[in-house]
């Protein structure tokens, strides 16, 4: 990259399309197609996906909501590294990867050039689309960051170079691998899970390293698996997936309570905190209702005042 961070076209909140993959449980077609029309509605133009979430059922999904959008309006980003392959056996089984589909398919981690290409092949057919936006390599850590650095990245940089896709980056939940990704390639973005939040910053040094090298950063995962979804923080309270510890549920009290003061809600402070660095570019959240996109998009437009901040580092030091 010339070192300007890439900004094509994400705005200040994006659509993660996971929820629509039937994350966790089944989701009408209806339903997911009225939360992709209310996020467009709410002025959303980026829309994130992949083929592992729901395999194949969210590409589907949100390319069928954006076949009646303007092309040049809207911003699609899709994932590589797991490929849809056949899987018989698994015509009567559900999916154990956390989506509520039927397994008749399974994913095959593949980070060669060719397997790339396919997966960018096979995600415009599932999006009815004739290009995608922005490639991320998804999750080179749980798979083989080597390969991922040493294959995977020069791959989507040639396919990049080629025109085949305007942007590329990687997504991960770890920052030392993003930030061992950004020093190997030149990568235009780096989607990073739950690792700059209001809860949590262990991001900070590969986010400053991304202004340095002139990466954008798309924010995600930052409400903490649901820890920061809500303004009151129950005791049932999730974090990284799990059942939060009794810790993190009273640090997030704090937070709350301290938000109260300033007649800001907890999750509006959270979705705003995560913009706050200079690296990032954008957040995106995941909706799994109308309802829910609305709510982010106007808590992401609420007035905040400056003062709140000063007042939760206290909480956060």
């Amino acid at each position: 990259m010339s070192g300007s961070l890439w900004g094509g076209g994400l705005g200040k909140l994006g659509f993660g399309a996971a929820g629509i993959g039937n994350l966790y449980r089944a989701m009408p077609d209806a339903q997911a197609a009225a939360t992709v029309n209310a996020a467009w509605d709410a002025g959303v133009r980026y829309f994130d996906t992949a083929p592992h979430y729901g395999l194949g059922l969210s590409e589907r999904r949100l390319g069928a909501v954006l076949s009646d959008k303007p092309r040049s309006e809207f911003t699609v980003s899709t994932k590589v590294g797991r490929l849809l392959v056949p899987n018989a056996a698994g015509a009567d089984e559900k999916d154990d990867e956390g989506f509520d589909v039927p397994a008749t398919s399974k994913r095959q981690w593949d980070f060669s050039e060719a397997g790339i290409r396919r997966s960018i092949e096979e995600s415009l057919e599932r999006l009815g689309l004739n290009h995608v936006d922005i490639s991320y390599l998804h999750d080179p850590d749980v798979h083989d960051l080597g390969r991922g650095i040493s294959e995977a990245l020069p791959a989507l940089e040639k396919l990049r170079a080629d025109g085949v896709v305007k942007a590329i980056g990687v997504g991960t939940n770890s920052a030392e691998a993003a930030l061992e990704c950004i020093e190997a390639a030149d990568l235009d973005l780096v989607m990073l899970a739950g690792r700059y939040t209001l809860l949590e910053q262990p991001g900070v040094p590969l986010l400053d390293r991304c202004v340095a090298r002139g990466t954008g950063v798309v924010n995600v995962g930052v409400f903490n698996s649901g820890l920061l979804a809500r303004p009151e923080v129950s005791e049932d309270a999730h974090y990284n997936y799990a059942r939060a510890h009794r810790a993190l549920v009273e640090r997030a009290r704090a937070f709350a309570g301290v938000c109260r003061e300033f007649g800001v809600e907890l999750p509006t402070a959270a979705l705003q905190f995560s913009l706050r660095h200079p690296a990032v570019l954008n957040v995106t959240a995941g909706a799994s209702s109308p309802e829910q996109i609305v709510a982010n998009a106007a808590r992401m437009n609420e007035d905040v005042p400056e003062e709140l901040w000063a007042a939760l580092a206290g909480v956060l030091g």
